[in-house]
């Protein structure tokens, strides 16, 4: 019968709820940046003296840029949530619990990935299925 309350003491719940919170705060912080960076100058400010060609590099690069902070941000955005979930399930109890299984998930995982909601096993049959 699988355990229902969380593996780790109290004071290791602490230290993970602080970890996560730091690490969901950095999260915000990039966020920001990427989103005064990216968007601070428009697309349609890349006009000027420049030939074609090179107008048409400048708007390429921008583009690509752009695009590859958009991709940042939604893996920042995915990972916030992440975490996000790891804190409600330590104001639950459950934290460091197998979603699938129920049972303990190894504490070497969640040292590594403190918002793992799998076990090692439960993980790679995920990725086996998916």
């Amino acid at each position: 019968m699988p355990t229902k309350r969380s593996p780790f003491t109290k004071k290791e719940i602490t230290e993970l709820r602080k970890r996560l919170e730091d690490e969901r705060d950095e999260l915000r912080r990039q966020a920001e940046e990427i989103e005064e960076s990216s968007f601070r100058n428009p697309q349609s400010e890349l006009t000027g003296e420049a030939s074609f060609d090179e107008e048409y590099a400048d708007a390429g690069t921008a583009t690509f840029e752009r695009e590859r902070d958009l991709s940042l941000s939604n893996n920042i955005k995915d990972l916030t949530e992440k975490i996000e979930r790891a804190l409600e399930r330590i104001e639950q109890g459950t934290y460091g619990l197998c979603e699938r299984c129920g049972r303990p998930i190894e504490k070497a995982r969640i040292k590594a990935l403190p918002y793992a909601t799998l076990c090692i096993k439960d993980k790679k049959a995920e990725e086996r299925a998916g």
